[in-house]
């Protein structure tokens, strides 16, 4: 009988694997259950029962937020990552068997939607670590709360419910939420609250935050918007100069939208209206007092008391800086004095007038310089139709181009003076109400009357004949006077005949005598005559008494009668 080779060491290790179960006994990359035989140097030596013992650290153990303790003999969970490595010990990890079961359980849990309860215990660039049972999850810093949380603090190492965002398991990636948690909890508690307020309710509530248009206020479960605009009855520019984050305010629930779940709130709901009775305070024309509190570019805001301001538009504030900003006439928080002008208690206005304070300038000047008073001020402006002249009191008066010169026309009137010039003029009228004044250069000249609408006209009439003196010979006609202190008047060029030889002023003299019709007055009550007018006027006459249509007679034979029946 032949004997049997010797079992060489291949072999043995060949039987053991058979006897394991295959060549890796079918233990490796598996969950087994182990005892814990010893515990040394902060390691659990763990019996998988296979050819060799296994070191898990102890730490492995524990669990965010809790720390277990391990004596000898307990049977645990580990995962078997190898048979034996190079110190002939299995290879085994706890949080790995922990892991394995636990990406097992919360693929059903986010294949059903449910919720699953984590800690949160550790912090990460853009949010946190949460451990769900053994695996580790990301949970976003947006995802946290439902509004930015400064401290997350007081939130780790507590168990607390969360909804799985998303999940690969190939990566090793969680994204979990607990701000879903919490609007979904929040809608639930919104629900029942808003069907338990009604409109006018008087609640108390906590600021929990301000913003530019207003603020947001705890009632409880479900927050409300309080609106700058119904804090106060006053004028504020923003909510923080009233309220406070944390405080706790009595408010009135104005307006509930159950669709939207909105909720608008008023305090100033809870005073007493200042509107009421406004009518009776302000009547129109009463003058009052009040801050500026606001500037805008159509006008300024006055507070006449808490809570009710006045608007004084742009047109209002000046009676002589027209086309200005109101910011250069009056500035924030400068006491006033204003005339009310309207009050409409509907729209809840008033508006006032800055300017009827003041003493109108118009009226003012009429007062110290009156129709007829020598000015003197400065040309501010030249336009198609006349001069600006700058007066006291700060208001201009206006010289029409007719009443700028004697025997010229007015285009060239315009150009004898220029801006910024010294002129004398004189007052020719004054309309307070539409603020107008009318100057006139031309009265002061020689010949003219010593103050405009005192002209002497002797009783001249349109169409009556004078006998006037030539006081001044110039290109555009002549300067003359009736009688030795008569009214003096203007004969123009083209008024000095009928013929063009006879309309050349340089065929008078000075002191020259001549008859001529007065054929109007101009705007100072000046006479106007025409020599070529009293021409025609002679001979119509001449013509009705000396002639017909029939007669035969010549023009000239009409008019030798005529002058003949004169001289005798």
């Amino acid at each position: 009988m032949a004997s049997s080779p010797t079992p060489t060491r291949d072999d043995f290790e060949a039987m053991l694997n058979d006897a394991l179960g295959g060549a890796d006994g079918g233990f490796e990359g598996r969950v087994v259950k182990g005892t814990v035989t010893l515990i040394e140097n902060d390691h659990a030596v763990i019996d998988v029962g296979l050819k060799s013992e296994g070191r898990v650290p102890l730490r492995e153990f524990s669990t965010p937020g809790k720390k277990t303790e391990l004596n000898v003999g307990d049977e645990v969970e580990v995962f078997v990552d190898r048979i034996e490595n190079v110190n002939g010990e299995a290879m085994l990890s706890h949080d790995r068997a922990r892991r394995e079961a636990a990406w097992d359980k919360l693929e059903g849990e986010f294949e059903a939607e449910n919720r699953v309860d984590g800690i949160i215990f550790g912090r990460v660039k853009g949010g946190f670590t949460v451990d769900l049972g053994g695996a580790v999850a990301f949970l976003p810093g947006s995802q946290v709360d439902v509004r930015p949380v400064r401290d997350v603090g007081p939130l780790m190492d507590i168990a607390q419910p969360f909804v799985i965002l998303k999940m690969d398991r190939r990566r090793g990636n969680i994204v979990v939420s607990r701000r879903a948690i919490l609007e979904e909890t929040r809608a639930e508690q919104r629900s029942g609250l808003i069907q338990s307020l009604t409109e006018g309710q008087v609640t108390e509530g906590v600021v929990k935050n301000i913003t530019d248009y207003g603020a947001f206020v705890d009632l409880g479960g479900i927050d409300g918007l309080l609106h700058v605009t119904d804090i106060s009855y006053k004028r504020i520019n923003h909510p923080s100069e009233i309220i406070a984050i944390g405080d706790t305010v009595k408010v009135q629930i104005v307006r509930i939208n159950r669709d939207t779940q909105r909720i608008s709130l008023g305090m100033k709901q809870l005073e007493s209206d200042p509107w009421e009775g406004a009518i009776a305070k302000y009547p129109v024309g009463a003058r009052l007092s009040g801050a500026v509190t606001n500037i805008t570019e159509y006008g300024a805001f006055i507070e006449l008391e808490a809570g009710i301001e006045g608007l004084v538009h742009v047109s209002e504030m000046s009676w002589t800086k027209k086309n200005v900003h109101p910011g250069k006439i009056v500035s924030t928080s400068q006491e006033v004095d204003v005339v009310v002008l309207d009050v409409d208690l509907d729209k809840r206005r008033i508006s006032l007038g800055l300017k009827q304070a003041q003493d109108n300038p118009w009226e003012a000047f009429s007062q110290k310089f009156p129709v007829g008073t020598e000015v003197e001020g400065e040309v501010k402006n030249a336009t198609e139709f006349g001069l600006f002249i700058g007066l006291d009191g700060d208001v201009d008066g206006m010289v029409h181009m007719s009443d700028i010169a004697w025997g010229i026309s007015g285009e060239d009137a315009l150009h004898l003076h220029r801006k910024g010039e010294m002129v004398k003029a004189v007052v020719l009228d004054i309309d307070a109400e539409k603020e107008r004044i009318s100057l006139g250069i031309k009265q002061l000249e020689k010949g003219a009357p010593a103050a405009a609408g005192a002209a002497d006209t002797s009783g001249l009439k349109k169409g009556a004949t004078a006998t006037v003196t030539v006081l001044e010979v110039r290109d555009g006609g002549l300067e003359v006077q009736v009688g030795e202190d008569g009214a003096t008047g203007f004969i123009k060029r083209t008024d000095l005949g009928r013929d063009r030889d006879e309309q050349r002023p340089d065929r008078f003299q000075n002191g020259q005598k001549l008859d001529a019709m007065v054929i109007g007055f101009d705007r100072s009550k000046k006479p106007n005559f025409s020599v070529k007018a009293l021409q025609l006027a002679e001979e119509k006459q001449a013509v009705e008494q000396y002639g017909s249509s029939d007669s035969g007679a010549s023009l000239g034979d009409i008019l030798g009668a005529a002058l003949k029946k004169t001289k005798d």
